[in-house]
């Protein structure tokens, strides 16, 4: 099979973040976020005989692109199980942990999976397909209040309450199962110049309750943060402020909520030391040949 048919998704900041793990030969490392498999063959082409890589993935269409290298394990789970799988492998320590957050263009570009509201088809938008709610099920269940703080919270969205509020009205007389009923319901309540803008963020609040992104991402980061060997460095690639704000706390205050604690001389109590200060953005050239890296910024973070 080619490369170009098996890799679905175009790795982002591939070098900056590959180089940034400072690979050695016979490390450990952990890829929470195989997908398309991109970033796992750059650090399988800097392993030795030594060298050992596990790549997580709970979406089944990521192991396609299952990379065959004795160096290589694939886990299929969630990034939260993290510490789990590897007391599993009988890994103790690893030297870096990479997490490119971003939903790929091949979640988007099929429709069976109802991620874009540029297609038909069911309001599904879950990461495992084998388990969990779907957006219908939080579209046509969730109470009017719970439904605004999603709006609120995950999208950002200042018309929340009344979004929650046309959702469960129209929800009482047919239950709203497709992508084209929910955007037949809710796109008159926004205006046709920022309409796209606008559903891209109601869109992004279901993705994240149905698959318990912000939940998974700080046990992830709790777990990264005790696996790490003193030198080892945590690099995690984000898109929206949401996450951002997370990775970064924790990388400065060795908690998710950013609360700062100080020894008896006044110093930062933290299991971290920032690598750069200023995040990692995409340049013209790689943003001109992958739209979707606009939004990324990568942080690394090295522990103490």
């Amino acid at each position: 099979m080619k490369e170009e048919e098996t890799t679905y998704h175009v790795p982002v900041l591939l070098k900056e973040s590959v180089d940034a793990m400072n690979i050695s030969p016979d490390g450990t490392y952990v890829d929470v976020t195989f997908g398309g498999g991109g970033h796992s063959r750059e650090i399988l082409s800097r392993l030795g005989d030594g060298g050992r890589l596990l790549g997580f993935d709970q979406d089944e269409d990521a192991e396609r692109n299952i990379v065959n290298d004795p160096h290589f394990t694939f886990v299929r789970s969630n990034f939260r199980y993290l510490h789990n799988f590897l007391r599993y492998h009988d890994i103790g320590e690893v030297d870096a942990i990479l997490a490119d957050l971003g939903v790929s263009s091949h979640h988007f570009d099929d429709s069976e999976r109802g991620f874009s509201f540029r297609f038909d088809g069911k309001l599904d938008m879950r990461m495992n397909k084998r388990a969990g709610i779907t957006a219908a099920d939080v579209v046509n269940t969730y109470e009017e209040e719970r439904l605004a703080d999603i709006f609120y919270l995950y999208g950002e969205l200042k018309n929340s309450r009344k979004l929650a509020s046309v959702i469960v009205k129209a929800r009482t007389g047919q239950k709203i199962e497709t992508i084209g009923e929910f955007l037949e319901i809710i796109k008159p309540l926004f205006g046709r110049e920022r309409e796209k803008k606008e559903l891209a963020k109601v869109f992004q609040a279901l993705r994240i309750e149905v698959n318990q992104e912000m939940e998974a991402l700080k046990e992830m980061l709790m777990a990264a943060t005790e696996a790490l060997k003193p030198g080892g460095r945590l690099m995690v690639i984000t898109y929206h402020s949401l996450e951002d704000r997370m990775v970064k706390n924790i990388m400065k205050t060795g908690n998710v909520e950013g609360k700062a604690t100080q020894d008896f001389f006044g110093n930062l109590q933290t299991p971290f030391r920032l690598v750069n200060n200023k995040v990692i953005v995409p340049d013209e050239d790689e943003i001109t040949r992958n739209p979707r890296s606009r939004s990324a910024k990568l942080r690394i973070a090295e522990k103490k």
